[in-house]
Protein backbone atom coordinates (compact mmCIF):
# COMPACT_ATOMS: atom_id res chain seq x y z
CA UNK A 1 0.00 0.00 0.00
CA UNK A 2 1.45 3.38 -0.96
CA UNK A 3 1.73 6.28 1.43
CA UNK A 4 -1.33 8.15 0.15
CA UNK A 5 -3.52 5.04 0.53
CA UNK A 6 -2.09 4.45 4.00
CA UNK A 7 -2.85 8.02 5.06
CA UNK A 8 -6.40 7.78 3.68
CA UNK A 9 -7.06 4.54 5.59
CA UNK A 10 -5.63 6.10 8.74
CA UNK A 11 -7.90 9.13 8.27
CA UNK A 12 -10.84 6.75 7.97
CA UNK A 13 -9.97 5.40 11.41
CA UNK A 14 -8.27 2.10 10.57
CA UNK A 15 -6.93 1.34 14.06
CA UNK A 16 -5.19 -1.88 13.03
CA UNK A 17 -3.24 0.03 10.39
CA UNK A 18 -2.38 2.73 12.93
CA UNK A 19 -1.06 0.01 15.25
CA UNK A 20 1.03 -1.31 12.35
CA UNK A 21 2.44 2.17 11.69
CA UNK A 22 3.32 2.56 15.36
CA UNK A 23 4.96 -0.88 15.46
CA UNK A 24 6.92 -0.15 12.30
CA UNK A 25 8.26 3.26 13.36
CA UNK A 26 8.37 3.27 17.17
CA UNK A 27 11.95 2.00 17.42
CA UNK A 28 13.17 4.69 15.02
CA UNK A 29 11.30 7.39 16.93
CA UNK A 30 12.57 6.13 20.31
CA UNK A 31 16.18 5.74 19.12
CA UNK A 32 16.18 9.26 17.69
CA UNK A 33 14.62 10.71 20.82
CA UNK A 34 17.01 8.95 23.21
CA UNK A 35 19.98 10.03 21.11
CA UNK A 36 18.89 13.63 21.66
CA UNK A 37 17.48 13.71 25.21
CA UNK A 38 19.68 10.93 26.62
CA UNK A 39 17.09 9.79 29.13
CA UNK A 40 15.06 6.60 28.71
CA UNK A 41 11.84 7.79 30.38
CA UNK A 42 11.91 11.09 28.48
CA UNK A 43 12.49 9.23 25.19
CA UNK A 44 9.52 6.95 25.94
CA UNK A 45 7.32 9.98 26.68
CA UNK A 46 8.46 11.72 23.49
CA UNK A 47 7.79 8.55 21.47
CA UNK A 48 4.25 8.45 22.80
CA UNK A 49 3.81 12.18 22.09
CA UNK A 50 5.01 11.73 18.50
CA UNK A 51 2.37 9.09 17.76
CA UNK A 52 -0.33 11.12 19.49
CA UNK A 53 0.70 14.05 17.27
CA UNK A 54 0.54 11.76 14.21
CA UNK A 55 -2.97 10.66 15.13
CA UNK A 56 -4.09 14.25 15.76
CA UNK A 57 -2.47 15.52 12.55
CA UNK A 58 -3.79 12.97 10.09
CA UNK A 59 -6.52 15.27 8.81
CA UNK A 60 -4.01 17.99 7.95
CA UNK A 61 -1.14 15.76 6.77
CA UNK A 62 -0.50 16.83 3.17
CA UNK A 63 1.84 14.02 2.23
CA UNK A 64 4.46 16.36 0.75
CA UNK A 65 7.13 14.45 2.68
CA UNK A 66 7.42 10.77 3.41
CA UNK A 67 5.76 9.68 6.62
CA UNK A 68 9.18 8.64 7.97
CA UNK A 69 10.57 12.11 7.21
CA UNK A 70 7.62 13.72 8.99
CA UNK A 71 8.10 11.40 11.99
CA UNK A 72 11.80 12.31 12.18
CA UNK A 73 10.94 16.03 12.08
CA UNK A 74 8.32 15.73 14.80
CA UNK A 75 10.62 13.56 16.95
CA UNK A 76 13.51 16.01 16.60
CA UNK A 77 11.31 19.02 17.36
CA UNK A 78 9.66 17.38 20.37
CA UNK A 79 13.05 16.23 21.67
CA UNK A 80 14.64 19.66 21.32
CA UNK A 81 11.59 21.33 22.87
CA UNK A 82 11.79 18.86 25.75
CA UNK A 83 15.45 19.71 26.32
CA UNK A 84 14.74 23.45 26.29
CA UNK A 85 11.92 23.01 28.78
CA UNK A 86 14.08 20.84 31.02
CA UNK A 87 16.94 23.36 30.87
CA UNK A 88 14.59 26.20 31.84
CA UNK A 89 13.37 24.16 34.80
CA UNK A 90 16.90 23.32 35.90
CA UNK A 91 18.00 26.95 35.69
CA UNK A 92 14.98 27.95 37.72
CA UNK A 93 15.85 25.42 40.39
CA UNK A 94 12.57 23.55 40.13
CA UNK A 95 14.00 20.08 39.70
CA UNK A 96 17.09 18.22 40.71
CA UNK A 97 19.11 16.38 38.11
CA UNK A 98 17.21 13.27 37.06
CA UNK A 99 20.32 11.65 35.62
CA UNK A 100 22.63 9.32 37.44
CA UNK A 101 26.25 10.05 36.75
CA UNK A 102 29.20 7.88 35.99
CA UNK A 103 32.42 9.74 36.73
CA UNK A 104 30.69 13.02 36.02
CA UNK A 105 29.04 11.84 32.80
CA UNK A 106 25.35 11.43 32.05
CA UNK A 107 24.47 7.75 31.96
CA UNK A 108 21.63 6.14 30.03
CA UNK A 109 21.18 2.99 28.00
CA UNK A 110 21.12 3.58 24.26
CA UNK A 111 19.68 0.53 22.48
CA UNK A 112 22.32 0.70 19.74
CA UNK A 113 25.33 0.54 22.09
CA UNK A 114 26.86 -2.87 22.64
CA UNK A 115 27.37 -3.90 26.25
CA UNK A 116 31.15 -3.74 25.98
CA UNK A 117 30.92 -0.23 24.52
CA UNK A 118 28.54 1.31 27.08
CA UNK A 119 31.23 3.46 28.73
CA UNK A 120 32.43 4.73 25.35
CA UNK A 121 28.83 5.44 24.34
CA UNK A 122 28.35 7.55 27.48
CA UNK A 123 31.41 9.62 26.55
CA UNK A 124 30.27 9.95 22.93
CA UNK A 125 26.77 11.08 23.87
CA UNK A 126 28.12 13.57 26.40
CA UNK A 127 30.30 15.04 23.63
CA UNK A 128 27.23 15.17 21.36
CA UNK A 129 25.42 17.30 23.97
CA UNK A 130 28.07 19.99 23.48
CA UNK A 131 27.34 20.42 19.76
CA UNK A 132 24.96 23.10 18.50
CA UNK A 133 21.52 21.57 17.85
CA UNK A 134 21.75 21.57 14.05
CA UNK A 135 25.17 19.85 14.06
CA UNK A 136 24.02 17.36 16.70
CA UNK A 137 20.86 16.46 14.79
CA UNK A 138 22.75 16.01 11.50
CA UNK A 139 25.38 13.86 13.27
CA UNK A 140 22.75 11.70 15.01
CA UNK A 141 20.78 11.19 11.82
CA UNK A 142 23.87 10.22 9.84
CA UNK A 143 26.07 8.33 12.29
CA UNK A 144 23.49 6.79 14.62
CA UNK A 145 20.37 6.52 12.49
CA UNK A 146 22.27 5.73 9.28
CA UNK A 147 20.42 8.27 7.14
CA UNK A 148 21.91 9.45 3.87
CA UNK A 149 22.86 13.08 3.28
CA UNK A 150 19.80 13.48 1.01
CA UNK A 151 17.47 12.07 3.68
CA UNK A 152 19.00 14.36 6.30
CA UNK A 153 18.55 17.35 3.98
CA UNK A 154 14.88 16.45 3.60
CA UNK A 155 14.33 15.82 7.32
CA UNK A 156 16.11 19.02 8.37
CA UNK A 157 14.68 20.99 5.44
CA UNK A 158 18.18 22.09 4.44
CA UNK A 159 20.20 21.91 1.26
CA UNK A 160 22.61 19.06 0.64
CA UNK A 161 25.53 21.49 0.94
CA UNK A 162 24.24 22.72 4.30
CA UNK A 163 24.07 19.13 5.58
CA UNK A 164 27.60 18.42 4.37
CA UNK A 165 28.81 21.54 6.15
CA UNK A 166 26.94 20.68 9.36
CA UNK A 167 28.42 17.18 9.40
CA UNK A 168 31.95 18.43 8.73
CA UNK A 169 31.67 20.94 11.58
CA UNK A 170 30.09 18.35 13.87
CA UNK A 171 32.93 15.89 13.23
CA UNK A 172 35.54 18.58 13.82
CA UNK A 173 33.87 19.71 17.06
CA UNK A 174 33.38 16.11 18.26
CA UNK A 175 37.04 15.38 17.58
CA UNK A 176 38.12 18.43 19.62
CA UNK A 177 35.82 17.56 22.52
CA UNK A 178 36.86 13.91 22.60
CA UNK A 179 40.57 14.68 22.33
CA UNK A 180 40.26 17.16 25.22
CA UNK A 181 38.32 14.63 27.30
CA UNK A 182 40.81 11.82 26.69
CA UNK A 183 43.78 14.08 27.41
CA UNK A 184 42.19 15.26 30.66
CA UNK A 185 41.14 11.76 31.81
CA UNK A 186 44.21 9.80 30.76
CA UNK A 187 46.93 11.87 32.40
Amino acid sequence: MNQHATIEKLREGDTALFDDVVNRWQDMVYNTAISIVQNEQDAEDITQDVFIKLHESLASFRGEALLSTWLYRVTINKSLDHEKKKNRQKRGGYIKSIFTTYEGLVHFEHPGALTENKEKAVILFQALKKLPDSQRIAFILHKIEGRSYNEIASIMENSLMAVESLLARAKRNMRKTLINWYEKNNE
